[in-house]
Formats: C-alpha cells, structure tokens, sequence
C-alpha cells in the first residue's frame, strides 16, 4: 500500500523503460510513483539479447535487478496495481486505479507498451516469444543457421528476409494468402534460393513453445526451427487516448523530440511509441524521458 498520494511524476509501467526513466528521475531526488500490474508483453520470452551486459539474461531478471536498483533511491515508490483512468486536473494530473486508489502528479510518464493481437492460428500464441519471434536482431544468432519460415508479406516481409538471409539460408516466405512483392524482390528471393508459398496456415505444432511443422489450410505439412512474425498490437493502456494523446498512422504514441506526447505534461517511453522493440531501446528512451522530464520540473521551478 502506497500512503502518500502527491508526487512530482507518475510513471504507468514498471518494466525496463519505466524503472529506466524512475532511476534518472530518483537521482534528481524526484518524488516518483511507479505503477505497474506486472504484465510485460515478454514474459513468455526465455532470454533477452542484444543488451550489453544481460546478454543471455532473462527479461524477469532483468527487471527484477533493475526494480531493485531503482528502488534503492528513496523518493521512488512501486505501486502494484492496475491504472485504470487519469484526468486533468489544475496541478496536474489524477490517476485511478484497480484497488480504489487516487494518486496525484505534476507530470505523466506513459511506459506501459503494447498488446500484441495473435492471430487464429493453433499454437501461435503458445509460440510467441519462443520460436515465434519478431526481430532478427533480437532472436536471429540463436536461430542462426536453422530452417526458418518468415510469416509476413510485401515490404517488411522483403525487409525482414533480407536480414535473416545473412544468419541462414534456410529461409521460406510463408504469405498465408496472395504474395506482395515487387518483381525486383522476388527476382532477389529467388537468386538466394527464398521460396514463397501462399497457402494459408491453420497451425503451429510446437513442443513446450518450439516450433516442430507448420500446418497449412490444406493439410501438408513443413517442418521450421523458427518462424518470424509481424502482428497487429494496440496499447496496452487506454488512458493516453483517454487524456487525448494522438496516435501516429501505426498505432504509437506520437511523440515531440522530447518525448512529450501530443498533450502538455504527458510523456511516453518504450514500445508503446517506439517500433524498435528491444529491451536496450527501452531502456534508452526511458533514460532519456526521465531527464526531459526532469528538466521541465527544473524550468518550472528554478
């Protein structure tokens, strides 16, 4: 339970852009809520890569560290709880949540990410974060070498093709319908020997999260090591659209160079307005947000 209900920044999130954001935050002596309901959109990710110094780590140990860090500092508190609304109010901003509580700040710190829609596909979602990945960057060395299944189309299925042609080349374009590219791209999938098949798949079989076949509408069957996806997200919370924050054309935050969304005072950090969807690159936002904010807390005051 959290007894005090006045602080300098709210921050709604509490994994690795939040805590990042807290810690810049809580070295200025800001008074800091951080509320969190403890539902990264990785927890089912076994490691975290691409992060100097966590390579190989998992996301829970991650943030569990950093959490710990952060709450070393003693003018930042951690609030398990579920936001549900905010409101505009004279001095600030009001944010309501699950429990019944009523907390109070000068200024929003959005880093609550997004939600990913997982598709109609048997064993997708068991697969995701797995062996169901989305990032070349961030699951492609391990997947080096293997036979993959790219599951998207047109430009970023090209793009996505073209990085992971240089970890394997093992690679299928798997376009579950009508594929969507340019003469120039296909010509390049076929010099490096890229199949497409456009018949539409049904199911993933997997053992505990490991790809095993794919399962097209028409009964056969392939067998992949990993498959990499692009799916549909909306965020995960509804209280920046809700205070009036404007979305950019792909559904994030939009936000200043800043980091101050389309509302005075409201800011956001992690994947809920970046696409580089890594656990570095949220943290990096996070920092940086952490700093404007504090700035603009300094500018008001001094």
């Amino acid at each position: 339970m959290t007894n005090n209900k006045t602080f300098d920044v709210i921050i709604i999130g509490g994994s690795y852009a939040g805590l990042s954001a807290a810690m810049a935050l809580g070295r200025s002596l800001r008074k800091v809520l951080i509320i969190d309901s403890n539902l990264p959109c990785n927890r089912q990710t076994p490691h975290s890569h691409n992060f100097i110094t966590q390579d190989g780590e998992t996301p829970a140990a991650i943030a569990q560290k950093a959490k710990a860090q952060v709450l070393q500092y003693d003018t930042v508190q951690f609030h398990n709880d579920l936001a549900l609304s905010g409101k505009k109010i004279p001095d600030g901003f009001e944010i309501a949540t699950e429990k019944g509580d009523v907390f109070t700040a000068k200024k929003l710190i959005f880093a609550t990410g997004i939600k990913d829609m997982m598709p109609d596909i048997k064993g997708f979602a068991e697969c995701w974060g797995i062996s169901v990945v989305h990032c070349p960057y961030c699951h492609g060395y391990e997947n080096r070498g293997q036979k993959t299944g790219i599951m998207v189309n047109a430009d970023r299925g090209f793009h996505i093709a073209s990085l992971v042609s240089n970890l394997t080349d093992k690679v299928t374009m798997l376009t579950s319908g009508k594929a969507d590219f340019y003469d120039l791209q296909i010509s390049k999938f076929q010099h490096h020997g890229i199949d497409i098949i456009e018949t539409a798949i049904t199911e993933i079989e997997h053992e505990n999260g490991h790809v095993k076949n794919v399962v097209f509408h028409n009964g056969e069957k392939m067998r992949f090591d990993a498959v990499y996806a692009n799916i549909p997200f909306i965020q995960h919370s509804d209280i920046p659209v809700a205070l009036g924050c404007e979305l950019t054309e792909h559904g994030y935050i939009k936000l200043d160079p800043f980091q101050q969304t389309s509302v005075e005072g409201v800011y956001a950090c992690g994947d809920n307005s970046n696409p580089m969807r890594s656990v570095a690159s949220a943290v990096s936002a996070g920092n940086m947000t952490g700093a404007m904010v504090n700035k603009i807390l300094t500018d008001e005051s001094f």
